[in-house]
């Protein structure tokens, strides 16, 4: 068996990059494309490699040659590649083609082994790989079969979205035996080509092929198996963090703070949200007022402020709509500045919003991170701060401060004449969520130096649109905010999002219901593993100690490994114990992450055995 790698193309597409290099001499993680698949191919023990060059062909033979790769390489020249697609390249091959079974790939893809072990185990003759299309795949996709023979082949100008649940994409990586090349492709290639043109793809001859009655081509779908083709430098970056090494690949991932749709089969337990809302029903009406959304100016700050009033209750001119919290929280502490007073935190956004050296940091003293409005009070008591800002739920232990000691807090703050930030992001999380919130009239009217925030995002399951609120009875403070945010602050789907949000409400209160159930079924369930000790909370998320000498860094490599991304803080808190932060999901993400806790636990479980000997 040989293989034929297609690497004339230019690569234009990521710039600078392939300005004086060829596309598959790009590196990932310091490898170049065409050092790690040459290297993946001579474990296969091939009789050669035949490999078609186009721009900068000598370059690409002169680096191959450092290689030191043992299996026979031939090198094909496509003189006119700026002229020509990848049909005229394996034209070039196709004598080659006919003489042994052929894998065929193309040089801008990076895999794991196992998709080369996948191709090579399948017992067929002649088979496609393919992927359950998703959303990052570009190129030609296929609809298959029940005998995984090819229903259709769908180029991109022919692709239906609607379509998507019944396509896979190809991974054009082939393995054509030499009987289906001689009777099959190669006369077709030659065929098309004469007739179409040199400017074509070779998927097409495929497609023509896949029409007949007796096509012989079957696919083989991949199970999870990475793979990504690069085209521009966006892929470059997502490969990069996907074919990272263990240790490097938590960081890389975690640091991007999201777009977690470009890896599809990722379990997010890192961010919060509400996973039973919005309703499909919401998300249905969103799309289909897509377009005239997409191509309409949003309205102003104000107006938004309008929709914001309606959905709170509060009066327009005490309530306004930002960019999520983040937005809101940098234009407040520009607003208020002096010595801000916090508690201890997971959530950056605060602290970096305002000089460390005018922050003042509240720790709580016990393993579980509790603490009271007690305990607030006679810290902050002498401090002289200028501002106290608490999150309820905080955001490291979802420890609660309940209404009434909101009260107790608010009054204090009055006393002292200071101002009192109140983030009640996850209050609807809380057990008593029909009575926590802070957004009512009545509350604000209290202090007017109270301010209370919610982001959208995270309570309403709708991160993507980055909602937050801010309210206070303080006029004249929220209308001079409102003048320095941008006057559209926020795009026109969050504003219909938040136009039509009233008509779900119950859908709401609902979603926070199987919050509350799931999280007491996740506490039972983290009760299993013993090396995790749960704390007691109020959000949709839970705080972990690690046990036993275990690192929450390399429990967190070893689960994204199963394809879990969860989130470690131990470097938050400085008291030489380590912790993670997992988020509550459904009843079946839950029991897939703790199903993969547990399978971890065997070596941990002889440590813990010596550990209690010598307690």
């Amino acid at each position: 068996m040989q293989a034929v790698i297609l690497a004339a193309g230019m690569g234009k597409r990521l710039k600078d990059l392939t300005y004086d290099n060829t596309k598959c001499m790009v590196k990932v993680n310091n490898v170049a494309l065409i050092d790690r698949m040459l290297h993946q191919l001579e474990n296969l023990h091939l009789s050669r490699i035949v490999i078609v060059v186009g721009y900068k062909g000598q370059k690409l033979i002169d680096y191959i040659n450092t290689l030191n790769i043992s299996t026979p390489i031939l090198f094909i020249n496509n003189p006119i590649y700026n002229k020509t697609n990848n049909i005229y390249s394996l034209m070039l091959a196709k004598d080659y083609l006919i003489k042994e079974d052929t894998i065929l790939l193309e040089s801008d893809l990076i895999f794991e082994d196992s998709v080369l072990k996948i191709l090579m185990d399948d017992p067929r003759e002649t088979i496609a790989l393919v992927d359950k299309y998703e959303s990052w795949m570009d190129g030609t996709c296929v609809k298959i079969k029940e005998d995984d023979s090819i229903e259709a082949f769908i180029p991109g100008k022919k692709f239906v979205f609607e379509d998507i649940p019944e396509y896979y994409k190809t991974v054009n990586i082939y393995k054509f035996s030499r009987h289906f090349l001689i009777t099959h492709y190669v006369p077709f290639l030659e065929a098309y080509s004469m007739a179409l043109g040199n400017n074509e793809y070779y998927e097409q001859v495929l497609r023509v092929i896949a029409l007949l009655d007796e096509p012989e081509i079957k696919v083989k779908k991949l199970d999870g198996q990475l793979w990504y083709e690069i085209d521009d430098i966006q892929d470059l970056d997502i490969a990069a963090s996907m074919f990272a090494t263990d240790d490097e690949k938590v960081t890389l991932i975690s640091s991007r703070y999201g777009g977690y749709w470009r890896y599809p089969k990722l379990v997010d337990f890192s961010y919060p949200t509400n996973p039973w809302f919005p309703p499909q029903k919401l998300m249905d009406e969103i799309k289909a007022n897509f377009e005239p959304l997409l191509i309409h100016q949003p309205s102003s700050v104000e107006v938004n402020s309008l929709l914001a009033s309606k959905n709170f209750g509060i009066q327009q001119k005490h309530i306004m709509v930002g960019n999520d919290v983040v937005e809101l929280i940098k234009s407040l502490l520009e607003e208020i500045r002096g010595k801000i007073g916090y508690v201890q935190s997971a959530f950056m956004e605060y602290p970096n919003c305002h000089d460390d050296s005018k922050s003042v940091i509240f720790v709580p003293d016990n393993a579980d991170f509790t603490y009271t409005v007690d305990d607030l009070t006679q810290f902050f008591e002498s401090k002289d701060i200028n501002t106290l800002i608490l999150t309820n739920p905080d955001n490291l232990s979802g420890n609660y401060v309940p209404y009434s000691g909101i009260m107790i807090l608010v009054n204090w703050a009055k006393s002292r004449k200071i101002n009192i930030v109140i983030d009640e992001t996850f209050t609807d999380f809380a057990d008593t969520y029909e009575t926590n919130s802070l957004m009512v009239e009545d509350f604000l009217a209290l202090y007017d130096r109270l301010y209370v925030v919610k982001s959208i995002s995270e309570s309403y399951g709708v991160p993507g649109l980055r909602l937050g609120v801010l309210a206070s009875s303080n006029t004249e403070t929220i209308t001079r905010l409102k003048k320095c945010v941008p006057i559209w602050n926020i795009n026109s789907v969050a504003e219909f999002y938040l136009q039509i949000y009233e008509k779900y409400e119950k859908d709401y209160r609902i979603s926070l219901e199987k919050i509350i159930q799931s999280r007491k079924q996740m506490m039972k369930l983290l009760e299993k593993v013993p090396y995790l000790r749960a704390m007691p909370t109020q959000a949709n998320y839970i705080c972990c100690e690690v046990l036993y000498g275990m690192k929450s860094s390399e429990l967190a490599k070893q689960l994204l490994e199963k394809g879990i991304l969860i989130k470690c803080f131990t470097s938050k808190i400085s008291n030489g114990r380590e912790y993670i932060k997992v988020t509550v999901r459904t009843e079946k993400e839950n029991e897939q992450l703790i199903e993969a806790l547990m399978a971890m636990q065997g070596g941990i479980s002889r440590q813990q055995e010596e550990d209690d000997e010598s307690d």
